[in-house]
């Protein structure tokens, strides 16, 4: 299975509970924070709802 590197790269303040709580469940809790992740269909919903929040990359 692929992996997938997660950064915060923009800040949760006034952002809406349930995107606080996505990237609370990813692992992220400040910005530039790196989490790696296995490519799951339910991390890569997670990632598309705060996409906006945060940069991927895929690990080989």
């Amino acid at each position: 299975m692929t992996k997938i590197k997660v950064t915060q790269t923009k800040s949760q303040i006034r952002r809406p509970k349930d995107q606080k709580r996505t990237l609370e469940s990813l692992g992220l809790r400040r910005i530039s924070q790196t989490v790696v992740h296995d490519s799951s269909p339910t991390i890569l919903g997670m990632v598309n709802k705060v996409s906006h929040l945060v940069s991927v990359e895929e690990l080989k």
